[in-house]
């Protein structure tokens, strides 16, 4: 398998950058249940504004998480860009017969997200300073954490369908997901993991320019069953860099996944939900 990935810098920091961009390509091919082998380099950079010291710490901060996760740094590509952005393509292996596709959950699963959501709205929230340093450094952790863990552990288990939550928000991967399957997801909102600071953000009147785009995407097939706040609506669709992995898998294995992830160190790991029978309307996705 090939992926690719890359994005603009969600912090000011080269390194932290760096590692964010390389974990958020590495990814998907944890997603699909596969190892990392080869990275690739793909950079945007402005060579006459930016020192190339910035540009040397953006990747040695992806070449860190590289080498976590077992790969290695086989080259690269840059063009001049006004904006720097910068991410990987990822060379990885898995055998046919244990790929994880995104379409295969059964009516009867249950519905394991390993990471929080919000982290979104916190970056942006950031750049205005409302951000406390301990609810940034707490987002900037998640987001640099590999997904490799979470993927190592469900391995050991029966994993029907899998994707990782990224830019369309939880309820835009989750409706592939269920499309994909022909089934209908339903998410339990209070079992939701969210990052520390989210809500208040929300609260404040602050959003994305994804969230928007997301919800227009998901709301023909997404139904709140419970009356939910707009904060507590947007958190579906938050975009989120580097999210959780978004597993769906028999019921009588779910509190043991999860159990396992948690003792693994994928602290937030969390049953929201389960599968049904396919729906008899376009609700793909209902939140109760």
């Amino acid at each position: 398998m090939v992926t690719a990935d890359f994005i603009t810098p969600p912090t000011d920091d080269p390194e932290t950058f760096g590692r964010i961009a390389a974990a958020n390509a590495l990814s998907d091919v944890y997603a699909m249940g596969g190892r990392p082998v080869t990275c690739v380099n793909l950079v945007a950079f402005p060579s006459k504004k930016l020192p190339a010291s910035i540009l040397a710490g953006i990747i040695r901060g992806a070449r860190e998480k590289i080498v976590e996760a077992g790969a290695v740094l086989a080259g690269g590509h840059t063009v001049e860009d006004p904006e720097p952005k910068f991410g990987l393509a990822v060379t990885g292996l898995v055998h046919p017969d244990e790929v994880w596709t995104n379409s295969g959950a059964r009516p009867g699963d249950v519905l394991v997200l390993t990471k929080p959501l919000g982290s979104g709205v916190i970056l942006n929230a950031n750049l205005k300073g409302w951000v406390s340093e301990a609810d940034l450094a707490a987002c900037l952790t998640v987001l640099e954490t590999l997904n490799r863990r979470a993927a190592e552990i469900a391995r050991a288990f029966e994993i029907h369908a899998a994707t990782d939550v990224t830019g369309f928000g939880l309820a835009g991967h989750a409706l592939e997901m269920a499309r994909g399957a022909g089934c209908r997801f339903r998410l339990v909102h209070e079992n939701l993991p969210v990052l520390s600071g989210a809500r208040a953000m929300y609260e404040r009147g602050m959003s994305t320019g994804a969230n928007d785009t997301n919800e227009a995407l998901a709301r023909p097939h997404l139904r709140f069953t419970r009356a939910l706040d707009k904060t507590e609506r947007d958190l579906y669709f938050d975009p989120q860099t580097n999210g959780g992995l978004l597993f769906a898998l028999p019921q009588a294995e779910g509190e043991s996944l999860v159990s396992a992830l948690r003792s693994g160190g994928v602290a937030e790991a969390t049953i929201i939900g389960g599968v049904e029978p396919p729906p008899v309307d376009s609700v793909y996705i209902e939140v109760v």
